[in-house]
């Protein structure tokens, strides 16, 4: 089933320091969530097949108010759905949200960045 991004709808929510952001599409109900202690943003398909599979982008600290947006993986069976996107866009957002600056060392946030060329992303990213 292809993934909408078009038609989703974004929340976003602060509950004990885990940022979750969800969408709908005509997959269901998929939600990012920020675990902020080890440094990554997950998407997990829920039940049926895959489900321990999760989707995950890690970022580490690189200075006082500086991330390395290190790496994106999507597990097959989640793939072409726009999950990598979703954990962009969200992984992104934190970053502007905390006013930091970014480095980009993940090929497909290279390529999410350049594809929804927002000022506020480009703004954050260190070249």
């Amino acid at each position: 089933m292809a993934f909408n991004l078009t038609s989703r709808l974004l929340t976003h929510h602060l509950k004990s320091c885990r940022v979750a952001f969800s969408t709908v599409g005509s997959s269901g109900r998929l939600s990012v969530e920020h675990d902020r202690h080890n440094r990554r943003f997950t998407v997990n398909p829920g039940s049926g097949a895959g489900a321990h599979e999760c989707a995950v982008l890690h970022y580490s600290f690189i200075g006082n108010k500086e991330v390395d947006l290190m790496s994106t993986f999507v597990p097959e069976t989640f793939r072409g759905q726009g999950v990598a996107a979703l954990l962009s866009q969200a992984a992104l957002d934190f970053v502007v949200e905390e006013n930091l600056k970014a480095r980009i060392s993940c090929w497909y946030i290279k390529k999410y960045i350049e594809e929804n060329p927002q000022q506020q992303y480009k703004d954050i990213v260190i070249t």
